[in-house]
């Protein structure tokens, strides 16, 4: 009877095991057991993937020798895309490459170059190791493939250039689903948003806007926007408008279109300078008055619920670095980098999505910007300084000797500045009730609303420049700056708005998904490293000896009956 009840249980379990396999074929699911959910796909990631019938593929660039924190970063990648597979109902392939292995320096270089034009960069990274700093280059992106159409991913942002490498890779990893499925939702649909930059009020001129403009394309249609030429027609067919760093004012004609685009719901960029101040010229100058510039763009503003404040803020304690003449010395002028206060890094506030997980944002004499009652609209703060600040009005003197001021820093202990608020929602018409402008024939609309829509408006005309090489007029990239070889946030910054402006699905919100980080105590490992080397080698061979000894007396005990 007991021979006939093990081989029914044995029946049961294999049919059980073929059940469960049939079953599998057309039923899926996959269990996330981590407190953090870090395996978890949102529902956006499973819609994009399941609708998708194109065939992907994605190229990691992040393999060889890396790194243990960076390994890490790998890792996650590898554990993310394997999700995105499982999910895809179309071909995905995920391809590992390291594309210097083996190479010599020369090919080296040529293979770099060529990865650059493609949009994948390459770090160089100082990691620290017991031994003390080495170098090593490394390709922490990817790039998607799909319908004829590809794009660079970029897996390690930089977060937070105080931070370790380790916190870095941390909020990388948290990232990592946002930039995949937003990424992957532009290369198979291969929709392109028309974004326009305006040229015709003395803005930033276009080879520092290069990168800006560089960095956009490969995800959206980008051109430059005269307000004076362009048609109801055209403004139709924009989505998002920038405007950055004019320096003359607007006309009642050009504010006109801006408002029309408005109305229509279109989303606005406004980057502005309200106060002259450039530090080009005060090298060779005893100094630069800096005063108020006229846009005539206040009234627009305040009626859309902002106000861009005619004042320069100093940060001495957040501020990005100089280069500064400290003498000559065998006929060669001497430089030394140091901070200058009136270029703070800008802190992103971590409450709202489009800045989530940023760098810092490096600023040129940046203004605050305050929020006006506006009914329909909502404020939310996303650029501020930190607590150590000053707010000067203009005019106001500025010279580079004030660089070895000595600083009471009593008088900088203050409230952040704000320099970037967010606007959404029902925007009022500026021309509501007012006759048409001088070359208007016909209203372009009658509404006296706006459709919902959104705008951030910043205090600094200067967060969408990228430096200029002055030996041959080659553009750095956005957010890179030349002197201090520091990279900022203001590259992700713009690629972020773009992002939430152009985007319907929202999928910026993904950003917002958090991964506990649980690392060793460094200091710890250090002071008790042979204890605990000890313990890992010698507990596991002290436990089989102690199983062994069992065994041996337990068999001898029972057979000795």
């Amino acid at each position: 009877m007991g021979r006939k009840n093990k081989w029914i249980n044995f029946i049961i379990v294999l049919a059980f095991l073929i059940l469960l396999n049939i079953v599998s074929q057309f039923a899926f699911h996959r269990f996330d057991f981590t407190d953090d959910k870090r395996f978890t796909l949102s529902e956006k990631t499973k819609s994009l993937l399941e609708k998708n019938q194109k065939p992907v593929i994605i190229t990691v660039f992040l393999n060889g020798e890396l790194p243990p924190a960076f390994k890490r970063l790998q890792n996650a990648v590898s554990d993310i895309l394997s999700d995105y597979k499982a999910y895809s109902k179309s071909d995905l392939k995920v391809v590992f490459v390291d594309p210097i292995a083996g190479l010599s320096q020369a090919d080296q270089d040529t293979v770099i170059n060529n990865l650059y034009q493609q949009g994948i960069e390459a770090t160089n990274l100082s990691v620290k190791t017991e031994a003390g700093l080495t170098q090593k280059l490394v390709f922490p992106m990817a790039m998607i493939e799909s319908n004829g159409n590809q794009l660079p991913v970029k897996l390690f942002q930089n977060l937070d250039m105080s931070g370790s490498y380790e916190d870095n890779i941390n909020r990388s990893i948290e990232n990592l689903e946002y930039v995949f499925t937003s990424s992957l939702k532009k290369v198979v649909t291969g929709s392109n948003a028309l974004i326009g930059f305006t040229r015709a009020n003395g803005e930033l001129p276009d080879a520092q806007l290069y990168d800006a403009t560089r960095t956009l394309s490969s995800s959206y249609a980008v051109g430059p926007i005269d307000l004076n030429t362009i048609e109801k027609a055209g403004l139709d067919k924009l989505a998002m408008l920038i405007i950055a760093k004019p320096t003359k004012p607007f006309t009642e004609t050009e504010k006109y279109k801006i408002s029309y685009f408005v109305m229509k719901g279109g989303r606005v960029l406004w980057s502005i300078d309200q106060v002259n101040a450039e530090l080009d010229s005060l090298r060779g100058r005893s100094g630069q008055m800096a005063s108020s510039r006229n846009l005539n763009l206040d009234d627009m503003l305040f009626m859309y619920g902002a106000r861009i404040n005619y004042n320069i803020i100093s940060d001495p304690a957040n501020a990005a670095e100089i280069p500064v003449s400290t003498g000559v010395v065998g006929g060669q002028n001497q430089m030394e980098l140091v901070p200058w206060m009136y270029y703070p890094i800008l802190l992103p506030d971590t409450v709202h999505s489009v800045v989530k997980k940023l760098d810092g944002v490096k600023s040129e004499f940046p203004s605050t910007v305050d929020t006006i009652g506006a009914k329909g609209v909502t404020k939310s703060y996303i650029l501020t300084t930190s607590f150590f600040n000053k707010v000067y009005n203009v005019p106001k003197l500025f010279s580079l000797q004030m660089v070895g001021e000595q600083l009471d820093p009593a008088a900088f202990k203050s409230v952040p500045q704000n320099v970037g608020v967010m606007l959404e929602g029902s925007f009022p018409s500026v021309f509501a009730g007012r006759p048409l402008p001088a070359g208007i024939s016909a209203p372009y609309t009658v509404n006296a609303n706006s459709q919902p829509t959104k705008m951030i408006v910043i205090g600094d005309g200067d967060i969408f420049k990228n430096q200029v090489s002055e030996k041959d007029g080659t553009p750095f990239p956005l957010g890179f700056d030349r002197y201090s070889q520091k990279t900022f946030g203001n590259k992700a910054l713009l690629l972020n708005i773009a992002d939430y402006f152009t985007d319907e699905d929202n999928l910026i919100t993904l950003r917002n998904k958090d991964v506990k980080i649980r690392l060793l105590d460094k200091a710890k490992i250090k002071l008790e490293k042979t204890k605990w080397q000890l313990i890992n080698v010698g507990a596991p061979l002290l436990l089989l000896i102690f199983f062994a000894i069992f065994q041996h007396y337990h068999r001898k005990y029972k057979y000795a009956k």
